[in-house]
């Protein structure tokens, strides 16, 4: 290997075409994918990519690309994990992006797993698996993907300390499966005599039954202990599903919106998304804001992109949302004081008070602690853009042009009050008080829900136009956004210098 590098070294400084600085960039990350192709390739394969490596750098060293540009691209269509550990910082002086390799055990605290299992013998799909502390009986919450036609006798196996046990397992298939083959369930299972801590199970159809096969499957059971005080986070906010997603500025912007409102968990269910939206789920992931959680139900059932069947084809509704939003409001029940359930392109805004932490304790004394709190949809379409009346003025936000993705400060103006504000609401709740929910609302609420006066509180829908037909002289101001701007505007800019979309102010 060393004869061949030598070579492609010497060829490339003796054209003297790379400077001193991007040429040690260029050959630290060498080093790295040297390694992750070393272990699948032949050396004729690895001085291979080395050289095409090293002509990369000479392109990149040559001209304004930086090394960022190629990184991105690599991740984007390679699934190599060496790379896929690559943070990327803005370096200080020239602009040129720095890139820092976190250490293993960072790497690992990092990610978040999510394996989808089959049920063998059925159609059905197994999620999560949470330990139901509020039942009369204890139980284990599974919670599952099912063919609605299917009929099932399922058995749970359950791994309790150097014990296999069995229970009965019953699925309550949601109600909101919007006309789809495939609904979520909740699959339950009662926990038998001397397991009170079960540490995995597995469920199975009662007509293949077996508790000796040795490549049965076993799901973690999550929420051992329930709590009812002192919370790693205030609020968390559950996003499904991403997929193809490409709005980078929206989704900067979201996040520190949401900061700003107090919230310290944003969990992303991802399937698809830009290698430019992965260096930001990155970058806020290190942060400690963000978790993503690889949602791959499309591996295993024909998953839709719409919500009803009519308007796209497919098995179940909008890439499993649903699912994804209960296993987010279980995981999440012990660690976060409130869960909100809503989209990267909608902000809860309260209109007295300035966030949530203000909020929350407004609506409890209003309304009743542990209700289920719904928000009206208010939709600011992105098809206008229009300044704001003469007594308002809009802060500077030319840096953004070039950045992909919508900006929710250039869209002002919303849709007048219709039948579906009502119908799009999204929610906070007390995730303990919940046992199932579905995109608008809480299935299944120990409290019952509350629709919360849009002048204490709203949402606002940066999306395409749901009325279609509207002229812009139709359109409402609402600068409420504007009132955050002194703190947003600086915080998005930071994010993306940080992550290289702007260039450094150094």
């Amino acid at each position: 290997m060393s004869a061949n590098f030598s070579f492609c070294q010497w060829h490339v400084s003796c054209k003297g075409l790379i400077t001193h600085d991007c040429f040690s960039s260029c050959f630290s990350v060498m080093f790295i994918i040297t390694d992750s192709h070393t272990h699948t390739h032949t050396h004729t394969h690895t001085y291979m990519y080395i050289c095409i490596y090293v002509c990369v750098c000479v392109y990149l060293c040559r001209t304004d690309k930086t090394f960022a540009h190629w990184i991105l691209y690599y991740r984007g269509v390679s699934s190599s994990p060496i790379l896929d550990q690559l943070n990327v910082t803005q370096k200080s002086s020239q602009g040129h992006v720095a890139l820092q390799l976190p250490s293993r055990m960072e790497h690992q605290r990092q990610q978040s797993t999510q394996s989808i299992m089959k049920v063998k013998g059925t159609k059905t799909l197994l999620v999560s698996a949470y330990l139901e502390h509020r039942t009369d009986e204890k139980q284990v919450c599974v919670i599952a993907v099912v063919l609605r036609s299917e009929n099932v006798a399922y058995r749970c196996l359950f791994r309790c300390q150097d014990k296999q046990l069995l229970s009965n397992g019953v699925a309550n298939i949601h109600r909101d499966h919007f006309g789809f083959a495939y609904g979520t369930a909740d699959i339950m299972c009662p926990l038998p005599s001397g397991c009170e801590t079960p540490s995995s199970i597995a469920v199975t159809s009662a007509d293949t039954s077996s508790t000796n096969d040795p490549n049965q499957e076993f799901l973690e059971v999550k929420n051992q202990q329930e709590k009812t005080e002192s919370f790693p986070y205030d609020f968390t906010v559950c996003i499904s599903t991403m997929f193809d997603f490409t709005n980078v500025l929206q989704l900067v912007q979201s996040f520190e919106m949401l900061q700003l409102l107090g919230v310290n968990r944003v969990v992303v269910y991802k399937t698809s998304c830009s290698p430019e939206t992965q260096r930001i789920l990155d970058y806020y992931t290190h942060k400690g804001l963000v978790e993503v959680i690889p949602w791959s139900l499309s591996r295993y059932v024909n998953v839709s992109r719409s919500w009803l069947p009519e308007h796209g084809p497919g098995e179940l509704h909008y890439f499993g949302q649903i699912p994804a939003l209960n296993d987010c409001l279980y995981r999440y029940m012990y660690q976060s004081r409130y869960v909100a359930l809503h989209d990267i392109d909608e902000l809860i805004l309260p209109q007295t008070v300035t966030s949530w932490v203000e909020l929350l304790p407004l609506l409890e004394k209003k309304y009743g602690a542990n209700k289920c709190y719904r928000f009206e949809n208010d939709v600011f379409p992105i098809n206008f853009m229009s300044p704001p009346p003469a007594s308002q003025s809009l802060p500077p936000q030319a840096d953004w042009k070039n950045v992909p993705g919508v900006n929710i400060l250039a869209h002002l103006y919303k849709e007048p009050i219709f039948s579906e504000t009502y119908s799009n609401f999204k929610i906070i709740v007390n995730p303990r008080a919940v046992f199932s929910t579905s995109v608008h609302g809480a299935l299944n609420a120990q409290d019952g829900w509350s629709w919360i006066d849009r002048s204490i509180a709203r949402m606002y829908h940066t999306r395409s136009p749901i009325q279609k037909s509207l002229t812009k002289d139709k359109l409402i101001y609402d600068g409420r956004l504007l009132s955050y701007s002194a703190h947003f505007i600086p915080a998005v800019n930071k994010v993306l210098r940080e992550t290289g979309f702007l260039p450094s102010t150094h």
